[in-house]
């Protein structure tokens, strides 16, 4: 696992952002990075200089798997 910690500046990391092809035209929405060691970054793309969160591939795809089952489907 990465030795990256939480809230550590996103614009450090040297990692390439993407987000989803779902994102909307005013830029809210969150983008991913994948950190050497096997971590995953996230940032909001309105704050690129902003803290990153940090999480492991056990966790991201624990909410994935909940993202497609609806799980958090009342949120939006």
């Amino acid at each position: 696992m990465s030795s990256v910690s939480n809230g550590v500046r996103a614009s450090s990391l040297g990692v390439r952002w993407i987000k989803s092809s779902h994102s909307n035209a005013e830029g809210n929405c969150v983008e991913v990075a994948a950190l050497d060691g096997g971590g995953v970054a996230l940032r909001n793309s309105r704050d690129p200089d902003g803290p990153a969160l940090v999480y492991t591939p056990a966790e991201v795809a624990a909410f994935v798997a909940g993202a497609k089952g609806g799980e958090f489907d009342h949120l939006v």
